[in-house]
């Protein structure tokens, strides 16, 4: 397991302590308490409705909690000072379609502070990782989904930030592509940035330092892939779902 990092003093990474978010007809998170440490990459793994995006969220600042309190580093949440240290890739698209993919990306740019020359080559950067570079002057109203979700990911990954919040980055995206995906956010934390990243698919567990398995708005368990396995009879993390769900249940 990756160590805390501390920095004159201070715990570095993100600390969820108590946190809880009711809707009208669903409690969405339910005391909940997780520490994702510095330069780490934690995933939260769990089925549709277990309360991954509306932690996400929380952890952004964009939806506040009923109860509880999240801080990064030792910033308390919601607070503007964060706003260009946070890379967020929300599950449905925030892209304005009556722009180009590539004015999409200078004005996100923009209000994170990049302009000029730094600013138009990182933005042909990001879309040659992507495989975007052909259809950056296309409008986004006629990109297909999954050069949406392709665009908003390297829209989080822009401005170079310190933490980065995806909200299952990798949907709708072919197997090569997603590899390339996963190694450039391993090549991330081994520079220092921290991610959390939520998926529903299991075998995107395992390029995760750590996970926590979310379940009806808690934790049913979290650790590294090898500690939960070892919780299972199968070596699969998809029985402690069933095992511990069950007794949530």
């Amino acid at each position: 397991m990756i160590q805390l990092v501390k920095k004159r003093g201070i715990e570095m990474g993100i600390t969820i302590e108590n946190v809880a978010k009711k809707f009208p007809k669903v409690e969405a998170i339910k005391d909940l308490s997780l520490k994702v440490n510095s330069h780490e990459i934690m995933g939260l793994i769990g089925p549709s409705g277990s309360g991954k995006t509306t932690l996400i969220r929380i952890v952004t600042g964009a939806l506040h909690a009923d109860r509880g309190e999240v801080r990064i580093d030792d910033t308390k949440v919601p607070d503007m000072a964060l706003f260009p240290r946070l890379g967020f890739m929300p599950q449905s698209d925030a892209l304005y379609p009556d722009l180009t993919g590539y004015d999409n990306l200078l004005f996100f740019g923009r209000l994170f502070g990049l302009k000029g020359e730094r600013l138009k080559a990182r933005v042909e950067e990001m879309l040659g990782f992507i495989g975007l570079t052909e259809d950056g002057n296309r409008l986004v109203s006629r990109y297909s989904g999954g050069m949406k979700k392709r665009l908003s990911l390297i829209i989080a990954l822009l401005h170079d930030p310190e933490y980065l919040l995806l909200d299952e980055p990798t949907v709708g995206i072919d197997p090569v592509l997603r590899k390339k995906i996963w190694d450039h956010f391993r090549a991330l934390a081994e520079q220092g940035k921290t991610l959390v990243i939520s998926t529903h698919v299991m075998d995107e567990a395992e390029h995760c330092d750590r996970v926590a398995l979310l379940y009806r708005g808690g934790i049913l368990a979290a650790g590294t892939i090898p500690e939960l396995k070892a919780k299972t009879s199968s070596g699969q993390i998809e029985e402690l779902f069933f095992a511990l769900g069950g007794e949530a249940a």
